[in-house]
């Protein structure tokens, strides 16, 4: 019979001929998904035999993978920040550049303990806002999406998390999502910001399968940022943080002061990249 070693050798090696990146980090995660063990304990068991219901179903997820189909789709899952998701395809995967989001609003956001309250505009899995109120007990969030699918998921993940008393899930476009007899402290986002043309070049999992409302800023990517910086500007009775694509931190920057906020600022990613740009609303 197949052992451990011996199928995560195959699974590697059929990984790398189709492309994916990092084939035996990705083989160790799936075949630790059928077997429900992690990482360590699969090297543990590596002359562990695999009987032939575990073989057919790591087949039919190794197979997913070679289509280069998501990982976190094919296992169901992403960690994110200090919180685990539940993600599903015609949701947006998070990323680790995306938690420079969550540590630029934490930075931004202060010690104090009183309520406050928090808008996620473009939610799609919870990952920011759900990140936020995991770390800032005092914090009370709006997560908005125009996406069924995301709004499921992310009731579903705030559920998990037990923050059911303290997160809104609301329906609608950015922040017209949120009743206006609502306050909003500060907006969050992490907003579609490719560009249109740029899309179909992009890795097979992103192109072929995330969810293009998720992706396409527009013509040049920041179509999002011009309708929702004036909407922040208004609701938003303290700041407005942003993530952004690569080389449009100027371009938002300046978007933000037209829309009236001051105090702009940018931090970056662990790339050295210019990731996210926040704006505080004059006192």
């Amino acid at each position: 019979m197949l052992t451990v070693v011996d199928v995560l050798l195959r699974t590697e090696r059929f990984l790398r001929e189709r492309g994916v990146d990092t084939p035996r980090l990705e083989a160790e995660l799936l075949i630790g998904d059928v077997l429900k063990l992690s990482r360590m304990q699969l090297y543990l068991a590596h002359d562990r035999p695999l009987d032939l219901n575990e073989l057919e179903h790591l087949r039919g997820l190794v197979a997913r993978r070679g289509k280069r189909e998501p990982l976190a789709y094919i296992v169901g899952s992403q960690p994110f920040h200090a919180i685990d998701l539940a993600i599903v395809p015609g949701v947006l995967i998070p990323r680790q550049d995306t938690e420079t989001l969550v540590e630029a609003a934490i930075e931004w956001f202060g010690a104090a303990t009183d309520p406050l309250y928090v808008a996620d505009v473009g939610c799609g899995s919870g990952a920011v806002g759900l990140a936020l109120a995991h770390r800032l007990p005092h914090l009370r969030l709006y997560a908005t999406d125009r996406s069924d699918i995301a709004l499921q998921l992310t009731r579903q993940n705030r559920d998990a998390l037990g923050m059911a008393q303290r997160v809104a899930v609301l329906e609608g476009d950015l922040l017209n999502a949120v009743p206006l007899d609502r306050p909003i402290d500060w907006v969050v986002s992490n907003p579609p910001y490719i560009p249109s043309s740029e899309i179909p070049g992009l890795q097979p999992e992103v192109s072929q399968y995330e969810p293009r409302l998720a992706l396409d800023g527009g013509l040049d990517g920041l179509d999002v940022y011009r309708r929702l910086l004036p909407e922040a500007a208004k609701r938003a009775r303290r700041g407005c943080l942003v993530e952004v694509g690569q080389r449009q931190a100027a371009q938002v920057s300046d978007l933000m002061r037209r829309a009236g906020f001051s105090s702009i600022n940018v931090w970056n990613d662990l790339a050295g990249i210019a990731r996210v740009v926040g704006g505080r609303h004059p006192v």
